[in-house]
């Protein structure tokens, strides 16, 4: 329950940090989106795309433990939206039109469908995992490049658009309700092959 808690408290970081891009979408609120991250790394809690690509996959007898890392980090991922969902929640008392510009980025989504979202979102996990491995290492400054990069390029963060989809309006989100569900899993899968990326085509350099 710790780490749940924990999880909850990473996603309200990040949907904080997606506030603040929903009320200023341009290079400036990318940048202001970093805030979520380092929020993330300096109080070192759990975030789907930051534990993706770190969780051991192998138990110390060197057996697959893919089963029991894919439950934590769907644990962990629960976690995360709850805390985007209390942010969301609070954000319908702001003055500013969030819900607008959330729903351009949804509909942006759906525009080019699961498959090509979901290729995208690799790039997002790529980038995760880079700077995150930098920052573990006390230099999160590639964190000030990392995040507003995967959303100039319009690659999808999973969290991140679990807030803004949370934020949608409700009417729009339920006339399109089997499309988010459908794309969602694309998002987070995407993410995960991302973050993974490394280790999977390089795993010897990966330790």
């Amino acid at each position: 329950m710790n780490t749940f808690r924990l999880a909850i408290l990473s996603g309200i970081a990040v949907g904080i940090a997606g506030w603040g891009y929903l009320a200023c979408t341009n290079i400036i609120g990318a940048v202001l989106f970093s805030f979520g991250l380092l929020t993330v790394v300096g109080y070192k809690l759990p975030l789907y795309t930051g534990t993706a690509g770190f969780i051991p996959l192998r138990d110390e007898q060197g057996r697959s433990c893919w089963m029991s890392a894919i439950g934590k980090l769907l644990f962990i991922l629960l976690g995360n939206i709850t805390g985007c969902l209390l942010v969301a929640l609070f954000a319908r008392l702001s003055p500013i039109d969030l819900g607008a510009a959330a729903q351009k980025i949804l509909e942006g989504r759906l525009a080019i469908g699961p498959l090509r979202a979901g290729l995208l979102a690799v790039g997002c996990g790529f980038i995760m995992t880079t700077v995150v491995t930098f920052a573990r290492e006390k230099n999160p400054l590639p964190l000030l490049f990392g995040v507003p990069l995967f959303i100039n390029c319009g690659f999808p963060h999973c969290l991140a658009d679990a807030f803004y989809y949370l934020t949608v309006p409700v009417a729009y989100t339920g006339q399109h309700l089997l499309e988010v569900v459908t794309l969602y899993p694309c998002l987070v899968i995407g993410n995960f092959v991302g973050c993974n990326l490394y280790r999977f085509v390089a795993p010897a350099n990966r330790d």
